[in-house]
């Protein structure tokens, strides 16, 4: 059996009619793609029992939302209180959500440690939810069914915390199911419109052909400095490694690449990163969400991790990974978007040779 084959027996999900039927049922998780993605074994788990699955998630994650094995349908929403950029609560953004959730008979909200659910728990009582399950170390009065209460001092894996929330709403994943991330297959062909640019060995499913770098993040805490993965790219190649170069920021990207690597800035879906870093052999990024995404297709990580959150619960997730930053650095568990330290010192110690050290350490 292929690797892509078997991954995707591992997140083969069963809906079951009748006695069981949970009806539609809402999981939501309103932040970034990331955070989508390592809610995908809560989904498959929810999914078990609903007739039918609708993923409510904000424009950050609405791409990885339709990613994820067992989601039918995506509702794109914009939350105020959980958005870097918060739109104003107004009547009509809020009646336009309790109109789109019409019909949902049950809910399941994800939420990091530090966001509160009630705010929506308020919203899918007013379109009517029946049954509304998550945590809630407030008092959630008569907005939640099941209250999950957590300790919050213990860092759990986020993928394994949210997968909790769906088993204390009585959902449960599959037996063959291994719990890990995953995406749906196939992957977009990319042997067209990129296979000329990645050359030989972009076919999906053909492992080991590349090293992809993403030197983008969402926070500037978490990034590490340009001229280092510059540094890095060229480094690799000397190493014997083609490498390709991902991310939005298409100067950052163009800069990163230089004249020695493939530049894919701003040419990519979410759904052809994906199919790219599934044909990588390494993906060397910071926390953010492409490092999610290999882990949901089987890539190993070089994962540049600021500790402004703790890696113990986003750092990759059951995929081989070399941790670099120092853990320990006084931004430590700050949340800060910025960096809050002169000198960003938690990755501006990382060098190099350290990353193509690791990269060696994992292509071994």
């Amino acid at each position: 059996m292929s690797r892509a084959s078997a991954r995707r027996t591992a997140v083969r999900t069963v809906s079951h009619r009748g006695r069981d039927d949970r009806g539609r049922v809402l999981v939501a998780r309103l932040d970034g793609a990331g955070d989508v993605l390592l809610a995908g074994p809560a989904v498959r788990a929810v999914r078990t029992l609903a007739r039918e699955l609708v993923f409510l998630a904000g424009p950050g994650g609405s791409a990885a939302a339709e990613l994820l094995p067992g989601v039918d349908r995506v509702i794109e929403w914009r939350a105020p209180w959980i958005d870097h950029t918060p739109p104003p609560v107004t009547k009509g953004q809020a009646a336009d959500l309790v109109g789109r959730l019409a019909g949902i008979d049950e809910a399941v909200i994800l939420t990091s440690f530090h966001q509160s659910a009630l705010p929506l728990a308020l919203l899918l009582r007013l379109a009517g939810v029946r049954r509304i399950t998550a945590i809630s170390n407030d008092y959630p009065g008569s907005l939640l069914d099941v209250r999950h209460v957590v300790d919050e001092s213990v860092d759990v894996p986020e993928a394994e915390r949210m997968l909790a929330v769906a088993r204390a709403a009585g959902f449960e994943l599959p037996k063959n199911d291994d719990g890990k991330l995953a995406v749906q297959r196939p992957l977009p062909d990319i042997t067209g419109d990129l296979g000329h640019l990645l050359g030989a060995g972009a076919d999906a499913g053909s492992k080991g052909t590349y090293v992809v770098v993403h030197p983008g993040a969402s926070a500037p805490a978490r990034t590490w400095p340009a001229e280092r993965h510059r540094r890095t790219v060229r480094e690799l190649v000397q190493d014997g490694h083609r490498v390709v170069v991902t991310g939005n920021e298409r100067d950052l990207t163009a800069y990163v690449a230089g004249d020695v690597a493939v530049d894919l800035g701003g040419v990519t879906t979410f759904a052809e990163l994906a199919a790219v870093i599934d044909g990588a052999c390494v993906l060397v990024a910071g926390n953010t969400g492409p490092a999610h995404l290999a882990a949901a297709v089987g890539t190993p990580v070089v994962s540049l991790f600021a500790p402004v959150v703790p890696a113990a619960r986003w750092a990759p997730y059951g995929v081989p990974t070399v941790l670099l930053g120092d853990q320990e650095a006084p931004c430590r568990a700050s949340r800060a978007r910025a960096c809050p330290v002169p000198g960003h010192p938690c990755l501006s110690h990382v060098t190099s040779e350290q990353v193509v050290k690791a990269v060696r350490e994992l292509t071994q």
